[in-house]
């Protein structure tokens, strides 16, 4: 019996006519390595043959090209074994750069995504330093907004009068204020009138310098 390849499930099958090369990634970050690209001893001599063939041309590039073909096919029968032993030596290669998580199965890199303290993928077990920064930045940033909405920022901002943001003669930005930055025109509308009551009977003056209902002089 031929010996076992290590099967895994994070690795891409890039081998082309040219030779066999597979790319590794962590099932994590998806971050990986590709093994060494290894060239095929028959790759080049089926694309002479299949080259061959339509040079020749007629019946005699036809006999050339079958054969050609035939040769592929004949090498069809070792490629699963040689793609074996390929997929074997590009496991070799690579294994020392990722490991597998025993609590959730899953491969990850070395590198960044385990937790070698605690013998699992971060995923399982978080470095308890970065968890910490991250807090802390996280924290930091709800302060900050907490910090800053206590914070008056209005000062300058006219909120009182009623806003418009085109002004209505020359169709331009208003910049905010109470007259148009463009044109100068007056975007607030008129003040209503205030209205003044009697201080002895509170009737409505009306704009008259005493009441009509006790003579009492206007204020």
């Amino acid at each position: 019996m031929g010996n076992m390849v290590p099967f895994t499930n994070n690795y891409r099958d890039v081998s082309t006519q040219e030779g066999y090369q597979f790319e590794f990634f962590c099932e994590r970050c998806g971050n990986g390595y590709s093994s060494t690209f290894k060239h095929s001893v028959t790759g080049f001599g089926g694309r002479l043959a299949s080259i061959s063939g339509g040079m020749l041309g007629g019946e005699v590039g036809s006999r050339v090209e079958n054969a050609g073909w035939a040769a592929q096919w004949m090498r069809g029968g070792d490629r699963g074994s040689t793609r074996d032993k390929n997929l074997a030596a590009a496991v070799e290669e690579v294994k020392e750069y990722f490991l597998q998580c025993h609590r959730c199965g899953q491969w990850v890199c070395k590198a960044i995504c385990w937790n070698a303290e605690r013998g699992l993928c971060v995923q399982c077990a978080p470095k308890l330093d970065q968890e910490v920064a991250a807090m802390q930045a996280s924290a930091q940033v709800n302060q900050l907004n907490q910090q800053i909405q206590q914070e008056d920022l209005t000062q300058n901002v006219n909120f009182r009068d009623t806003g418009t943001a085109i002004g209505s003669k020359c169709g331009a930005e208003t910049g905010g204020g109470k007259f148009c930055a463009s044109c100068g025109a007056p975007l607030a509308a008129a003040p209503a009138e205030t209205k003044k009551f009697c201080a002895n009977c509170g009737t409505e003056l009306k704009g008259a310098k005493f009441c009509a209902e006790c003579g009492t002089a206007a204020a």
